[in-house]
């Protein structure tokens, strides 16, 4: 690979941050070069194909395609086409003792549990406004002078609904549930739990009340297939990313970020896991990586701040998956693609309690040979335990997965009948899984657990011109979060650099987008 001193932006990383990212600078004018070590983009929300199964490899529920929801203000820029079908219901949340359809009017939640009724009417107010200040721009934490006044700005333009926010901002969503008597509900509570558990990667005890009230919104503001899987959102910004000027390496490693008196100055790159590394100069760099990802690539140049956040930072959760082909009739008539099994009413989620299922959709025969669907199933998991069963011996690492497969498809036979004797095909993936595909360390996925918004981490790194994108900075995980955090990204990407030279497509203010 030639050096080529054109190039202004290197995006680290191919998922949905970095490419939204670097479309939107492409669109401005920037020259942009986007570094995946993979072959294909999306990172944890992408798809791969095994044996004529096209599997999601990671996230499998999309939203936030609703007017002034993330996607659509990126797709409104850019003029994408995202190849998007709406499902409903949402998904079908399994607990012990009932199981609950999610969908746009609330109608079953609202049936089975007749005394939220007030708290969602309170929980769709300040989604409503969530969405109203994301749409506007919400730089949150601010990290500069601009981004304060742009929330002093967002704050005043929307006075008085966002002082509903204020009293949300500072308590965790039980202490929500307690003002509105329904932290006795053992079973409301769980059934919050769970869905906070795949939106906040937290519990309601611990997530905060602001956050939740959007993270809950999803099913109300539409969950969407995407046609081909999930990776074909990452699919559609790199075909933009080229159509404008941009230029998309796949299988480059990037292995050292470089600074000279605390700016960046380019990244050495190999190709594969075992090329030569070369040195590409850049004006700037965004890195769709996690914190500690970051913090290795800078090594002895980084800041005693961003050390310092790695060693206060519990670990994140990791995922335990099971890729499955299944034969589509053999399963439940009238099946939905979606599913969230809760084994028990009490104690912890993750580890095999709580199950997420997709089945690729009956209309997309892009995902399945003929007659037969591609299932995701996933759980939340701690990822020490499966490097330590490694380290000891593969086979204890192999029967620690096959333990918890079996258990995970005996929990899915007892709610989804003749579920085993439809799969034709099966895979399953770990943590060490995951960041062998991923290279997120220990094989963390998810982001950063949504408990304060306090301690909300922001795209600077404290190195000039180097800024992080993905799910790692406010507000997190889910494509949709990510696309936002890339809107920002952008943004002052444009402050700091000097304008492009020659022509190029205006490409308006994160901040200035009307609601």
């Amino acid at each position: 690979m030639q050096a080529s001193r054109s190039t202004a932006v290197i995006v680290i990383g191919a998922g949905i941050g970095g490419l939204t990212t670097a479309a939107l600078l492409a669109q401005a004018g920037y020259a942009v070069t986007v570094l995946e070590a993979q072959t294909y983009p999306g990172g944890c929300a992408s798809s791969f194909v095994h044996k004529g199964y096209r599997f999601d490899s990671g996230a499998t529920v999309v939203g936030g395609f609703q007017p002034n929801g993330p996607h659509h203000i990126v797709g409104e820029r850019l003029g994408l086409d995202w190849p998007v079908r709406p499902h409903e219901p949402a998904w079908v949340v399994h607990l012990p003792d009932r199981k609950i359809a999610l969908t746009r009017n609330n109608e079953d939640v609202l049936r089975q549990f007749p005394a939220s009724e007030r708290f969602w009417k309170a929980q769709s107010r300040i989604a409503n406004l969530g969405w109203s200040l994301a749409a506007q721009g919400l730089p949150w934490p601010p990290t500069n002078r601009h981004e304060v006044l742009q929330l002093a700005r967002v704050g005043l333009l929307n006075l008085p609904q966002d002082l509903l926010l204020l009293p949300m901002a500072f308590r965790s969503t039980y202490g929500w549930l307690q003002q509105h008597g329904l932290a006795q509900d053992s079973a409301f509570v769980r059934f919050i739990d769970a869905q906070l558990l795949i939106s906040a990667q937290a519990t309601s005890r611990q997530a905060n009340a602001a956050y939740s009230a959007t993270a809950l919104d999803l099913a109300r503001q539409g969950v969407y297939h995407v046609r081909g899987g999930i990776g074909g959102l990452a699919e559609t910004l790199a075909d933009k990313v080229r159509a404008l000027g941009g230029e998309i390496l796949y299988r480059q490693r990037v292995t050292r970020i470089h600074t000279d008196n605390g700016r960046v100055t380019g990244v050495s790159v190999r190709q594969g896991r075992a090329g030569k590394a070369e040195f590409l100069p850049a004006d700037a760099v965004v890195a769709n990586v996690t914190p500690r990802s970051l913090d290795a690539l800078l090594g002895e140049a980084s800041p005693c701040r961003l050390q310092q956040e790695i060693e206060s930072r519990p670990f994140c959760w990791g995922a335990f998956a099971l890729h499955v082909g299944v034969q589509a009739d053999q399963l439940p008539p009238d099946l939905p693609d979606h599913h969230q099994i809760i084994t028990t009413m009490d104690g912890p989620l993750g580890e095999g309690r709580s199950l997420f299922i997709s089945l690729s959709p009956a209309w997309d025969t892009s995902r399945a040979p003929a007659g037969h669907r591609a299932v995701t199933i996933t759980t939340h998991t701690a990822v020490q335990p499966w490097w330590d069963a490694l380290s000891r011996s593969e086979t204890d690492y192999n029967a620690r997965k096959e333990e918890y497969g079996d258990r995970i498809l005996d929990t899915i036979e007892s709610v989804l009948p003749g579920f085993r004797r439809s799969i034709r095909l099966l895979l399953p993936g770990s943590p060490v899984t995951y960041q062998f595909y991923t290279d997120r360390p220990l094989g963390m996925v998810g982001g950063l657990p949504q408990t304060s918004l306090l301690a909300a981490r922001g795209p600077r790194t404290g190195i000039r011109r180097l800024w992080l994108v993905g799910d790692s900075i406010f507000p997190g995980q889910s494509t949709a979060g990510v696309t936002l955090g890339a809107l920002r990204v952008a943004a002052d990407v444009r402050r700091s650099l000097p304008p492009p030279q020659g022509n190029y497509q205006h490409m308006p203010e994160y901040e200035t987008t009307p609601i």
